[in-house]
């Protein structure tokens, strides 16, 4: 059945080139030959600014630059966040973004609110690709970061099942481990999943 999927292209840099965009690509072009409809917001390519103070938190309004991707999350079934691991996390653009769209009263109640899980009923899919191995990050380091974005962000505004893709080694690979990548996300489109 098809759903309605938004791609969260979470990498800084905005030069096609990155791997990263590569895997944004395959992914959105496997769920579009499967009939599902895609919205992809490429963080690289917004302006906008930090919250700075609880008020702009609580009561700022988002910025124009992200109302149409506030609009794309509100109107997902699942999303699919592609990041690069930048000093052991998310880099500092994707968590500006989920400050900036997740405010209360969309993702997360408001004080005086009572409801909860605000975005339940979706599921989402974060990758992450990283120059060390990703059974490292998985092991030794525990993915925190990754854990951190599914335990604190996603699953606290109602997001689940949230599944992972951890990529390693992604400076070292060869252009055969990239194209077998490529394939694996394209799939993973083509299943909305």
């Amino acid at each position: 059945m098809p759903r309605h999927i938004a791609i969260i292209d979470a990498h800084p840099d905005p030069d096609a080139g990155r791997f990263n965009h590569s895997l944004v690509r395959a992914y959105a072009e496997g769920a579009r030959e499967a009939g599902h409809e895609v919205h992809v917001i490429e963080l690289g390519q917004l302006n906008f600014p930090l919250i700075r103070s609880k008020a702009d938190w609580e009561s700022g309004k988002i910025p124009p630059a992200l109302e149409r991707a506030q609009d794309s999350i509100a109107w997902a079934e699942h999303l699919v966040f592609f990041y690069p691991l930048w000093l052991g996390s998310m880099p500092a653009l994707l968590k500006g973004f989920l400050e900036q769209v997740m405010r209360p009263g969309f993702a997360v109640p408001a004080p005086d609110d009572h409801r909860r899980k605000l975005l339940a009923g979706r599921s989402a899919r974060i990758v992450v690709t990283m120059g060390m191995p990703a059974l490292l990050y998985r092991w030794y380091y525990r993915a925190h970061s990754l854990k951190s974005l599914e335990r604190n962000v996603l699953k606290f505004c109602g997001i689940a099942p949230v599944k992972e893709t951890l990529i390693g080694m992604v400076e070292a690979s060869s252009a055969g481990a990239h194209r077998k990548w490529i394939g694996r996300l394209r799939a993973l489109g083509r299943a909305g999943a």
